[in-house]
């Protein structure tokens, strides 16, 4: 059998400020932190979206050059959403080892906060279970 794999290129990297001089409606970058991925910073030049985008060019004229990511998880996009802007990804933000380690570990952090989450005691498990010893007791008392 013949397998055809797809390879994506490697992703340019980009300092801030190379982001942020791409603010304008002939040429706008955002950067949006990508939650499944570690949380890195990744740039999309979506110029050509600007006239498609069904918030309109304005909302994302606001945040030309910097970063979206609050703006866009704000709003609440859907998956189709999410899935297009990954049609404009052309690369990330150039960070430093201390910056790449520092999101690692914030990364760690949230992942152990996540992880506590589902244990202990469901409040209102615990509720319904008191509202149940208290009716059967009164009904015990009542014969």
């Amino acid at each position: 059998k013949i397998y055809e794999f797809v390879v994506m290129p490697e992703l340019k990297e980009f300092s801030v400020q190379e982001v942020a001089s791409h603010d304008n409606r002939e040429d706008i970058w955002l950067i949006l932190k990508d939650k499944n991925d570690g949380n890195i910073p990744k740039v999309y030049n979506v110029t050509n979206y600007l006239d498609d985008h069904p918030g309109g060019a304005e909302v994302m004229l606001e945040q030309a050059g910097q970063d979206a990511t609050d703006m866009f998880e704000d709003i609440g996009h859907t998956q189709s959403a999410i899935e297009t802007a990954k049609g404009f990804l052309i690369g990330t933000v150039k960070m430093t080892e201390e910056e790449k380690e520092k999101m690692r570990e914030e990364k760690k952090k949230r992942e152990a906060i996540t992880s506590e989450k589902g244990k202990g005691l469901n409040p209102l498990a615990v509720l319904v279970l008191l509202l149940a010893i208290v009716v059967g007791y009164y009904y015990s008392t009542q014969s």
